[in-house]
């Protein structure tokens, strides 16, 4: 988890962070994602807008309501999404930059 949350916050200056909904929380302009601390068998990063985002970035799982779950079970998902991951926290700023 903590790995996942520095790709999140070095992604970009932009970004804030804090503690929302009982997890670490990022958000620009809007809230943008979530982690789930209470989840055990993996880290899931709820991005709450992801149909605005209009790209999976090769690890977004679609869900209801536009959202979109980015789970990662172990340290090589963290690696190997860390630049898709880098790649839609810069594209939500762009989006709420529009």
């Amino acid at each position: 988890m903590e790995k996942v949350i520095a790709i999140i916050t070095t992604a970009s200056p932009k970004i804030e962070s804090g503690i929302k909904w009982g997890g670490p929380s990022f958000k620009f302009k809007e809230d943008m994602a979530t982690i789930n601390p209470k989840i055990k068998n993996y880290v899931v990063v709820v991005f709450h807008k992801a149909s605005l985002l209009n790209d999976d970035f090769g690890f977004l799982e679609e869900q209801t309501k536009g959202k979109a779950y980015a789970k990662f079970y172990n340290m090589a998902d963290v690696d190997q999404h860390a630049d898709g991951l880098k790649k839609a926290v810069n594209a939500w700023i762009k989006l709420m930059e529009n």
